[in-house]
């Protein structure tokens, strides 16, 4: 069931969006040539911490996973997409770093993720990174009253296409409120005009994920979380939680 937020509820899931957004910059911020995803983590516990604010990453078990979730982040790291357990792994120059970081802040939930190069950057990864960031603004850019789910998909979808990258087939966005997982899915391919149609007070998270070998395959890694590309080419991954409203869409997870 797609559960209509009210405009004070809105409210409330900007502030959670404030704390996800102030946890990325600081993990940015920090991400260097020698620290480990491990530390990554720990930053962003401390931002939970001084805003009151809990994890929906942190010990989240879905039916799939063979054990909880043990970090506050997702740290996926070159060939990995996307579910990265944060590690004792130190960064290494040209790395290329997918951190997914969500807050729980008056009993609701934000969600939202970034990708970045350490150090010495291919221009290929750049490359991706950006047409990520285009993905998601189209995304966002079709996230309106009156469009459908099939409009997002397809704004996603087709600026991920046009740059020759890959989609992994069944992970996309997703709907979010008082939980981090909600009706309806939102794919990151789609046909316009079909799927659940957009009304004021959907709160939808947008996240695609682009391979860049241009195929669409992925396989779990041996810790049951860490999808990886088959090729083992390169994976970028940028998410916003962004609400639907009469105004336009808001995005509640702006740094």
């Amino acid at each position: 069931m797609v559960e209509l937020k009210t405009d004070t509820s809105i409210d409330a899931m900007y502030e959670a969006g404030q704390v996800v957004g102030q946890g990325l910059t600081a993990v940015r911020q920090a991400a260097d040539v020698g620290v480990s995803l491990l530390e990554l983590d720990e930053v962003a516990h401390d931002v939970l911490r001084g805003a009151g604010a809990g994890s929906p990453f942190l010990g989240y078990r879905p039916s799939f996973a063979p054990t909880p979730f043990p970090g506050v982040i997702c740290a996926s790291v070159n060939d990995a997409i996307v579910h990265g357990i944060p590690t004792p792994y130190r960064l290494r120059d040209g790395d290329l770093v997918s951190i997914d970081f969500g807050a729980e802040l008056g009993g609701w939930a934000g969600d939202s993720a970034i990708s970045f190069v350490v150090g010495e950057p291919r221009p290929a990864d750049v490359t991706m990174i950006e047409t990520a960031e285009r993905a998601l603004a189209a995304g966002i850019e079709a996230a309106v009253v009156g469009n459908r789910i099939g409009d997002i998909a397809h704004a996603i979808g087709t600026v991920c296409r046009a740059g020759g990258y890959g989609i992994p087939e069944g992970f996309g966005g997703h709907g979010i409120g008082r939980r981090m997982h909600e009706d309806p899915p939102v794919p990151n391919e789609g046909r316009p005009g079909r799927g659940f149609p957009l009304r004021h007070g959907m709160v939808l998270a947008l996240e695609p994920m682009l391979i860049g070998g241009g195929k669409d395959g992925y396989h779990e890694a041996p810790d049951g979380w860490t999808l990886r590309t088959d090729d083992g080419s390169r994976a970028a991954h940028v998410e916003h939680t962004v609400a639907i409203t009469d105004a336009g869409p808001r995005i509640l997870t702006a740094r």
